[in-house]
């Protein structure tokens, strides 16, 4: 079932006010007008080369941060708020774990703007989609006791030996099956960029156009993952279907080498495409540490 413009919009624009914390007890179906504050957030995955992974398997790692530590670090930024990004979380994760983390970022005056995982919805029947589902269904309980308004989700890769359209086919159908669990639960789910099945917004819309039409689900815009002639084109063309955004300070063109992104042309993008939700910095450069405050900072003047 296809969309029209106008009716995604009318439905982002509710989803997104929902995903920007501002609607009456994070109700989905309230209507009230937005704010126009856009609300500024870290993503843990900032810190991967420093930070434990427990998910979706462990991975060997040699951590020196915690997501307490991330917690730490966007209060002392004053930050609206955190991303937890699953590969963080020890596995499997506890209810004791989860209140904890949760408490500590209320008492930090901290809103989770949302949670990430690497999931795979392209993966043919059998054990492996099982778990992909089911572990996109752990992370919307596990995002709904921590106050997450939205989980980053990833469509996938064609496996080998079939065609795109097989695999489009799959991804949709994992969505819509994990937007219908999700809705139970308050939660939003949104489609990344990510390259795959999703590196091109034709890609992109071929998918959201054939997920059944839910203010639970939208477009995880990322500024740095269409390789494209011209990224920035690309991403106003999904920017009106973002229910969460995150920002990156480099960009990659077709067959070029990486350059600072224009962070400012990308905020006005999600501005003139009417988003209202977090803007979320992913920062994947060295020096994390030192450099972050200073595109926070950048950031903040844009908005």
């Amino acid at each position: 079932m296809n969309l029209n413009r106008r009716d995604f919009l009318m439905k982002t624009a509710a989803a997104s006010c929902a995903v920007a914390g501002v609607l009456p007890n994070g109700g989905l179906n309230a209507a009230p007008a937005c704010t126009d504050r856009l609300k500024l957030s870290l993503a843990a995955y900032s810190f991967n080369r420093f930070l434990p992974r427990g998910w979706p398997k462990p991975r060997p790692s040699k951590p020196t941060m915690s997501l307490d530590d991330v917690v730490d670090f966007c209060a002392a930024l004053d930050l609206d708020g955190v991303e937890l990004t699953s590969y963080y979380f020890p596995n499997p994760v506890s209810a004791e774990y989860l209140g904890r983390l949760k408490v500590k970022t209320i008492w930090n005056r901290l809103e989770v703007s949302g949670t990430a995982i690497g999931n795979d919805f392209c993966v043919p029947d059998g054990d492996e989609r099982k778990f992909q589902l089911e572990m996109t269904r752990q992370w919307v309980d596990y995002s709904a006791t921590l106050g997450a308004p939205a989980i980053r989700i990833f469509a996938g890769r064609v496996p080998k030996g079939e065609t795109e359209q097989v695999a489009i086919e799959r991804c949709i159908a994992g969505i819509n099956e994990s937007v219908e669990y999700a809705a139970s639960k308050g939660v939003a789910l949104a489609l990344e960029n990510h390259g795959g099945i999703t590196a091109t917004p034709a890609q992109m819309m071929k998918i959201v156009n054939g997920v059944q039409p839910s203010p639970y689900f939208g477009v995880n815009f990322d500024s740095g993952n269409f390789h494209t002639d011209d990224p920035y084109r690309d991403l106003a063309e999904i920017a009106p279907y973002a229910i969460n955004a995150q920002l990156k300070v480099t960009i990659k063109r077709d067959g070029k080498e990486k350059e600072p992104a224009d962070l400012g042309r990308t905020v006005n993008i999600l501005k003139d495409a009417g988003y209202k939700g977090w803007i979320v910095l992913e920062y994947e450069e060295s020096k994390p540490k030192e450099e972050i405050p200073t595109y926070i900072k950048q950031l903040r003047e844009f908005l």
